[in-house]
């Protein structure tokens, strides 16, 4: 059975039919699933998605695009949702410097603030990072030892992947390693062992080849297993039943 570290069915790409889709897991092959805030808003849908499948638990976060008008008060809320038994992580936190909307400065602020908050409930984080990866990397590192958790969608270089490691994070791995422009991806999935890589969609985003361009579902996770199992000359079982446990351990699932 396969664990989905990271989707967003609250997405409206979902509207018309996400309770047909999602009542279809279990005899599909997916187990659990993680739905990831993305906002306050998102991160409250979460929350209720969790409550009415027992299959599904919640990351509770605002993504670094959502942070401009953010409030003590919104921590506030995120620290009571993250009270609730099915809520399992912050995230997805980070910095986003592609579009720099909100600046730079705002991101950071409430990265940090978190991370802190993170640190304080002793959760697991989500940490998403686009074209930040050296301020990205230099943050966590002032961490390091006080946070577990996940590099969500990770996109740069295997040595850095190798430090994440070593901190003691999980390196979440999507469609893209499908992608005959996933080079550096692949290379990472080579170079990290398997016991630090979690599946993941990212959904409805990222679909892996064959899919690439359609809608994304956690019913797409085999196709990364595949990959994955190809590159490190394994079986597609070995990949799957190793990911499930990693993600287990990364959110402290141990029902």
């Amino acid at each position: 059975m396969i664990f989905d570290t990271h989707a967003h069915y609250d997405d409206e790409a979902f509207d018309g039919d996400r309770d047909t889709l999602l009542s279809s897991m279990n005899e599909n092959g997916i187990a659990n699933i993680v739905n990831v805030g993305a906002s306050m808003e998102s991160s409250a849908e979460s929350v209720r998605l969790s409550e009415k499948y027992d299959f599904i638990y919640a990351a509770v976060g605002v993504h670094p695009n959502d942070t401009g008008n953010l409030t003590e008060g919104d921590m506030e809320t995120l620290m009571n949702w993250c009270k609730r038994d099915k809520t399992v992580a912050i995230g997805e936190i980070g910095l986003e410097y592609h579009y720099l909307e909100p600046d730079k400065d705002i991101q950071k602020k409430w990265f940090l603030r978190q991370l802190d908050l993170a640190a304080e409930l002793n959760m697991p984080v989500i940490i998403h990072s686009r074209d930040a990866a050296a301020e990205t990397f230099d943050i966590m590192k002032q961490y390091a030892g006080r946070l577990s958790g996940v590099i969500h969608c990770y996109s740069y270089s295997q040595e850095m992947a190798k430090e994440y490691v070593k901190m003691g994070f999980y390196i979440g791995v999507g469609g893209v390693v499908t992608f005959k422009n996933g080079k550096k991806l692949k290379e990472t999935v080579e170079q990290i062992p398997l016991d630090r890589i979690v599946l993941e969609t990212d959904c409805p985003y990222l679909s892996p080849e064959p899919n690439r361009g359609k809608r994304n579902s956690s019913l797409n996770l085999p196709y990364v297993a595949a990959e994955i199992a190809r590159i490190k000359g394994i079986s597609d079982k070995e990949v799957i039943d190793r990911t499930f446990e990693n993600a287990r351990l990364l959110y402290r699932i141990m029902e």
